[in-house]
C-alpha cells in the first residue's frame, strides 16, 4: 500500500511539474505543499492541532467532507506522505534539502502520532512525546522533589509551613486587576527594548493584547502572520509580578511572538519555505518554541536587571511596596526547579498510574502549586498531554545548547537568534 501510495505522489508531482516555473517543478517544493496541505486538513478536524497558518489561501482545503474524525483517510494521507519524503531523501544529494526534507518528516510523524491519540489510540508518556516532539524528558523520583523542598527550608527562614512561609510572601507581589494592563505593558515594552538591542525588528511588527478567561493556560500568543500576533493573558488567576515579566516575555519579546517573525522573514519570506507558514502545535518545533521562549525571558531580564527593574519600574505601577522582592526572587528560583513535578503527574495520568486526585496532591505537596492552580495543571494535562516537557525540558536544552557556544551575554543573544532563524529538531539539541 505505501508503494502504491509513493508511487501515486511522485506521479502527482511529474504531473504538476508540467508547464511550471523552475521552482514549482522542484519535487521538494510539491511535498511541501501538500505537507502543508494535510496539515490544514488535519486542523480541520482537531481544532488544537494548526497553531498557525500565513500561507496562501489556495493551499486551504475544501469544506470539511467527514461528520465524524476520518482517522484512516487522514492516516493514509499522512503515512503516504512520510514515504514520498524518505524517497525524497534517499535519492537527494543536496545536504540542505535532505536537512529541509528531514525536518519537514519529523512534523509528520508527530502528525501521525497526533491523528492516532485523537482516534483515542494512545502510547505511553515516554514513547508519545518521543513521536510528537522528538525526545523523551527525563524521569524524577518524589525523592527528587523532596530534596529540594528541604533546601528551601533555608530560603524562606520563619514561622509556619514553607508553603505558608511562600504563600505570604508571594501575596505581597499580586498585581491589582486594575492595574495590571499597565503593568504588563511596561514589562512587554521593556522586553522590546532589550530584544531591539540585539535584532532588527520589522517596523510593521505589532501585537494585540486581550485579556480572557476559563483557559487551561496562562497566556498564549496567536500568530497571524506579516509580523503580528495576538497575546491572549488568562485571568482566572490572581497574576504576580514575577508572572508579568515571565508570560509577558515568553509570549511576546523574545519569545514566540520574535521566534515567529524570525521564522516568517529567514524561512518563508527570504528562502520561500512554504512548510514554515504552517506550525501544527502538536509537533517537535514546539519543543523549540516553548523551550526558546522560557530561556529568553533570562536574555531580555537577567536576575539582577529583573529585580532592579521591579523595584523602579513595575512594582511602583502596580502600587505595591519594593520590601522583600530580592528574597522573592530567591525564593522563585528555588521553587522553579519543582517544574518537573508537573511532568511527572502527567507521565502518572497519561499512563494510568496515578488519578486526577492524585495528580492535585502531589502538585501541591511537591510543586508548590495551590487548590485550584493544580486543578487547572491537570487539566492542561488532560487537553495538552506529554505537551507539558516543552516547558522545562525544551527550556534545558536550549540552555545546554546555547551556553554550550557562548560564554557572555552577547554571543549568547547571537546564538540564540541564529536558533530561531533555522529549521532545527530537538535530537540535535542533544546531539550537538
Amino acid at each position: 500500500m505505501k508503494k502504491i501510495y509513493l508511487s501515486f505522489v511522485l506521479l502527482t508531482v511529474l504531473f504538476q511539474s508540467c508547464n511550471t516555473t523552475p521552482e514549482e517543478t522542484n519535487p521538494l517544493e510539491q511535498l511541501a505543499k501538500e505537507y502543508v496541505k494535510t496539515g490544514l486538513l488535519i486542523g480541520q478536524y482537531d481544532p488544537d492541532f494548526v497553531d498557525a497558518y500565513y500561507g496562501p489561501d489556495n493551499l486551504k482545503p475544501a469544506p470539511a467532507e467527514y461528520d465524524s474524525f476520518p482517522k484512516e483517510m487522514l492516516l493514509h494521507k499522512v503515512i503516504g506522505l512520510q514515504s514520498g519524503f524518505q524517497e525524497f531523501i534517499k535519492n537527494s544529494s543536496d545536504e540542505i534539502e535532505v536537512q529541509r526534507a528531514n525536518y519537514i518528516l519529523a512534523q509528520l510523524i508527530a502528525a501521525e502520532e497526533r491523528i492516532r491519540i485523537v482516534a483515542g489510540e494512545t502510547s505511553d508518556f515516554d514513547e508519545e512525546s518521543k513521536k510528537l516532539f522528538g525526545v523523551s524528558a527525563p524521569n524524577f523520583e518524589e525523592s527528587h522533589f523532596q530534596e529540594i523542598i528541604n533546601d528551601l527550608e533555608n530560603t524562606l527562614p520563619g514561622s509556619g509551613s514553607l508553603k505558608d512561609r511562600f504563600a505570604t510572601l508571594s501575596q505581597q507581589f499580586v498585581i491589582p486587576p486594575a492595574r495590571l494592563d499597565t503593568v504588563l505593558r511596561a514589562a512587554i515594552a521593556e522586553a522590546r527594548n532589550q530584544t531591539k538591542l540585539h535584532y532588527p525588528i520589522p517596523e510593521n511588527e505589532s501585537f494585540n493584547l486581550e485579556y480572557v478567561g476559563d483557559k487551561a493556560w496562562s497566556g498564549y500568543n496567536w500568530y497571524k502572520g506579516n509580523y503580528t500576533s495576538l497575546i491572549q493573558i488568562n485571568t482566572d488567576f490572581p497574576i504576580s509580578i514575577e508572572r508579568v515579566i515571565d508570560v509577558g516575555s515568553h509570549e511576546s519579546y523574545p519569545g514566540h511572538h520574535v521566534y515567529n517573525m524570525l521564522l516568517e522573514e529567514n524561512l518563508y519570506n527570504e528562502k520561500g519555505y512554504i512548510e514554515t507558514s504552517l506550525y501544527p502545535l502538536f509537533s517537535p518545533q514546539s519543543l523549540i518554541a516553548e523551550g526558546s521562549a522560557n530561556y529568553g525571558i533570562q536574555l531580555a531580564f537577567p536576575e539582577e536587571e529583573k529585580i532592579a527593574f521591579c523595584k523602579e519600574t513595575l512594582l511602583p505601577l502596580a502600587g505595591l511596596d519594593t520590601t522583600g522582592i530580592t528574597a522573592y526572587f530567591k525564593a522563585l528560583e528555588s521553587v522553579s526547579k519543582l517544574n518537573y513535578a508537573g511532568n511527572e503527574v502527567a507521565r502518572g495520568i497519561l499512563n494510568g498510574n496515578m488519578t486526577d486526585d492524585e495528580g492535585i496532591e502531589f502538585l501541591i505537596k511537591y510543586g508548590f502549586y495551590s487548590p485550584d492552580k493544580a486543578k487547572q495543571r491537570i487539566a492542561f494535562t488532560r487537553k495538552y498531554r506529554s505537551y507539558v516537557i516543552n516547558y522545562n525540558y525544551g527550556k534545558d536544552l536550549i540552555a545546554q545548547y546555547i551556553d554550550g557556544r557562548a560564554d557572555t551575554n552577547e554571543g549568547r543573544w547571537k546564538a540564540f537568534g541564529e536558533l530561531l532563524s533555522k529549521q532545527v529538531l530537538p535530537l540535535r539539541l542533544i546531539n550537538e
